[in-house]
C-alpha cells in the first residue's frame, strides 16, 4: 500500500512540475491560468490521494475527501473569476489567439435592442 502511494504521489508531483512548467511557457496570463489551473488540480489530487494510501493510519478519510471536494471546487471557480477579472480589467491576450468569446459576448450585450449582425 505504501509503495502505491508513492507512485501515485510521484504522479501528482509530475502533474505540478508540467504546471509550472505551463506558467513559464504559455504565451499570455489566460493560458497561463488555464495551464496552472488544470495541471495543479490533477497535481494536487494525485499528491494528496497517494499521501493518504502512504500514511491512512496517520490521515483521516474524511480529511482527505473534504480537502479533495475542497481543491475540485475552489481551484477552478477561482480561475475563473481571476481570468474574467483580467480580460475585464484589459489586460491583452496573446496575437495566435482566434477566438474571444467573452468580448463577443459583451458587445452583444450591450448592442440596443433590434439592431443584430
Amino acid at each position: 500500500m505504501e509503495l502505491a502511494g508513492a507512485i501515485i504521489t510521484l504522479a501528482g508531483s509530475v502533474f505540478l512540475f508540467l504546471g509550472a512548467l505551463g506558467l513559464l511557457r504559455m504565451p499570455d496570463i489566460y493560458n497561463r491560468m488555464q495551464a496552472g489551473t488544470k495541471a495543479t488540480t490533477m497535481g494536487t489530487l494525485l499528491f494528496i490521494a497517494g499521501l493518504a494510501l502512504g500514511f491512512h493510519q496517520e490521515i483521516g478519510v474524511a480529511r482527505v475527501v473534504l480537502i479533495i471536494l475542497f481543491v475540485i471546487f475552489t481551484n477552478p471557480l477561482s480561475t475563473h473569476a481571476l481570468a474574467r477579472a483580467a480580460h475585464k480589467h484589459g489586460i491583452p491576450l496573446a496575437k495566435d489567439t482566434v477566438k474571444d468569446d467573452l468580448a463577443q459576448d459583451e458587445e452583444a450585450r450591450t448592442e440596443p435592442e433590434g439592431e443584430g449582425k
